[in-house]
């Protein structure tokens, strides 16, 4: 499982000019199986999304989002191992 973690790098009104297609982007990932859940930071400095697949796949995904493609965002991309979840999350696990 993947931690996607994005920061933006420029103020939330130049982010808010490209929400639509980079909420286009995300709409994409959850179609393709790889994101599982995805929601903004408290107080709204960026957003996490938790995401499968392999490496590659995600940082190719990451690459297209219209934030990175922008400059309006950073991404910092953990490897989680899982091997414990709560029932009904087996889909999880690496």
């Amino acid at each position: 499982m993947f931690i996607l973690a994005l920061t933006y790098v420029k103020p939330n009104e130049e982010a808010d000019k490209h929400m639509e297609p980079h909420m286009a982007w995300v709409k994409e990932g959850y179609a393709k199986g790889w994101f599982l859940a995805s929601g903004r930071k408290v107080p709204r400095t960026g957003g996490v999304i938790l995401a499968i697949g392999s490496r590659a796949e995600i940082e190719t995904c990451v690459a297209a989002d219209p934030f990175i493609v922008h400059g309006i965002a950073r991404y910092e991309i953990t490897e989680v191992a899982v091997t414990t979840v709560a029932a009904g999350l087996d889909i999880l696990k690496n």
